[in-house]
């Protein structure tokens, strides 16, 4: 499951009023909600580690630049894919960039094209981290659904034990084990015991 591309917003970190609102415009005519900031500062005093969407962020700005924002970024557990622009782009900074996880790096003036491409691949980036999400939570909620008995037939057929090891272990029928396996691929969604452990795995 993915999140809709209307869920997904644009902030635009950049001290340029100029260039703000005209990343805001640029963004909003090809169907993006935005959120304008103008310092790294105004940005991490308002940000949740629940949005979702990506960051274009300047990297020459008063006070925190915008390399140092992706490490706070990552440090404070906001996920947002990152494109950085600057009017001032080196192989360092570049490297410093992609270090820091950006998706990609921008030296001003760029093409429409060239952000629009950059902020495609963040979203490609944020559905698939959204999607992975979704299903470790679906993934927990089902294991919270197993009983206490299925959660120890469980951690045995993990182990690799048979039906009959795993019911001397516990003093019960191979059958009624056979019934409680049965359960628990039902609850999480697995056809047999190899698919089960992948599903446990996935990451």
């Amino acid at each position: 499951m993915t999140e809709p591309a209307a869920a997904l917003t644009v902030f635009v970190v950049d001290d340029d009023a100029s260039v703000r609102d005209s990343l805001a415009l640029l963004l909003s005519l090809n169907g993006h909600a935005t959120a304008v900031f103008a310092s790294a500062e105004d940005f991490l005093a308002a940000a949740r580690p629940d949005w979702a969407g990506c960051a274009v962020v300047d990297i020459r700005m008063p006070g925190m630049d915008g390399l140092a924002l992706l490490g706070a970024m990552k440090e404070r557990g906001i996920a947002l894919p990152a494109v950085i622009v600057t009017a001032h782009g080196d192989v360092a900074s570049a490297r410093a960039a992609f270090k820091g996880d950006a998706v990609d790096f921008l030296e001003k003036p760029f093409e429409e094209a060239a952000l629009l491409a950059a902020v495609e691949a963040c979203f490609a980036r944020e559905r698939r981290r959204l999607a992975s999400g979704h299903e470790e939570r679906r993934r927990n909620a089902s294991l919270e659904s197993l009983s206490a008995r299925e959660r120890e037939v469980l951690d045995l057929l993990l182990q690799g034990l048979h039906n009959r090891d795993v019911a001397e272990r516990f003093g019960i029928s191979p059958r009624t084990v056979e019934v409680h396996k049965a359960r628990i691929l039902a609850k999480l969604g697995a056809k047999n015991v190899v698919d089960l452990i992948r599903l446990l795995n996935r990451t």
